[in-house]
């Protein structure tokens, strides 16, 4: 009992060699925690071999998003992972409900406000904190810091944020180590296009820093995927170009915030041809070398959810196909879980 409690230990805090910043990683089976394609809400669907899915509670929401989405009401672009003493789960999604555009008051329908970041102990009772960035620096840990808009209100989009430990992070008080949030804003009347920021959030995980930049490329950038590949000791981030060559794009760097390089031109997901495609989620199964990209591609009607390999490195993308099993699958995120915890959300099902 006490090697087989070790082991699961050493796997949650393993921190891959060379990496100061990761996420925890437990057990053999998978969840994917995703947006519906039918609504604005978040769905579960849960995996012994990566390839097989099964939906929990049929597709429909894990939680109630009118509830827990303190500005508009939806949950978009779903990001799970494990918080890193692996005691509790981490969620974060963007505030966002676009099937409510005129009921809201809101003049575009892509636009929003603010992110939800959400705690559970067992993956099925959620707590949310919602952050609505029109109000302001007041938000934020640290409203004294320099900002990097002067006016908050205008601000129109707050799109797919995604957590990353990061145990080097420093605090004004001397502790060490931080939730990485990185997504893409866009105020208007600032700005020309979307670009990456990033925040930290404490330890409780309901409090972030202001936003700062992480790079701007000269062109608007959404949907940003970072994981670290121990094959070459770097952060790899997939993320879509709007406008441009259409396809999935990694760049790289030795630390989380950069500096990130330009994209690769030459080894990229470019399957689609000049369909379009977004909501990049990679991940790794237990005893492979290499990786799984999930990515949706949009332009068809019915859309696509695909999931392709690439090698130890994050590069040569092949064999696409889309996910099996899953009702209505849409921008999402990938994470390991135990044979407990699958067993746990499969009890869903029996209650409906």
């Amino acid at each position: 009992m006490l090697k087989r409690l070790s082991t699961l230990l050493t796997i949650c805090l393993l921190t891959l060699t060379g990496a100061q910043a990761v996420n925890p990683q437990k057990g053999k089976y998978f969840l994917y925690c995703h947006m519906s394609d039918r609504g604005q809400w978040t769905a579960f669907a849960v995996s012994k071999d990566a390839e097989n899915w099964q939906d929990i509670i049929g597709g429909d929401s894990i939680f109630s998003s009118a509830e827990l989405a303190g500005i508009e009401g939806g949950t978009r672009d779903a990001y799970i992972c494990r918080s890193h003493d692996c005691k509790r789960y981490l969620m974060v999604t963007t505030d966002m409900n676009n099937s409510k555009t005129k009921a809201l008051g809101k003049k575009e329908a892509w636009d929003n406000y603010g992110i939800n970041l959400l705690t559970s102990d067992d993956l099925i009772h959620w707590k949310s904190t919602t952050f609505d960035y029109r109000k302001g620096t007041s938000i934020f840990l640290d409203p004294e810091a320099k900002s990097v808009y002067n006016d908050w209100s205008t601000i129109n989009r707050v799109w797919a944020p995604q957590i990353f430990w990061d145990e080097t992070y420093l605090w004004p008080d001397g502790k060490k180590g931080g939730y990485f949030i990185y997504y893409s804003m866009w105020n208007r009347a600032e700005e020309k296009y979307d670009r990456m920021y990033y925040s930290y959030a404490d330890e409780t995980f309901t409090k972030l820093t202001q936003p700062q930049p992480l790079f701007d490329w000269g062109y608007a950038t959404i949907d940003a995927d970072i994981n670290y590949v121990p094959a070459d000791g770097l952060f790899h981030m997939m993320i879509k170009k709007e406008g441009g060559q259409p396809g999935l794009f990694t760049a790289t760097a030795s630390k989380l915030t950069g500096p990130w390089s330009e994209p690769v031109a030459d080894d990229y997901v470019n399957f689609e041809g000049k369909k379009k495609c977004e909501g990049v989620s990679a991940f790794q199964v237990p005893g492979e070398d290499g990786w799984r990209i999930a990515y949706i591609e949009y332009s068809s009607r019915p859309r696509n959810y695909r999931i392709c390999h690439a090698d130890k490195f994050m590069r040569n993308f092949r064999s696409p196909e889309n996910i099996k099993g899953v009702t209505a699958p849409q921008h999402g995120s990938f994470m390991r879980i135990t044979k407990k915890e699958y067993k746990r959300l499969l009890k869903l099902n029996k209650r409906k």
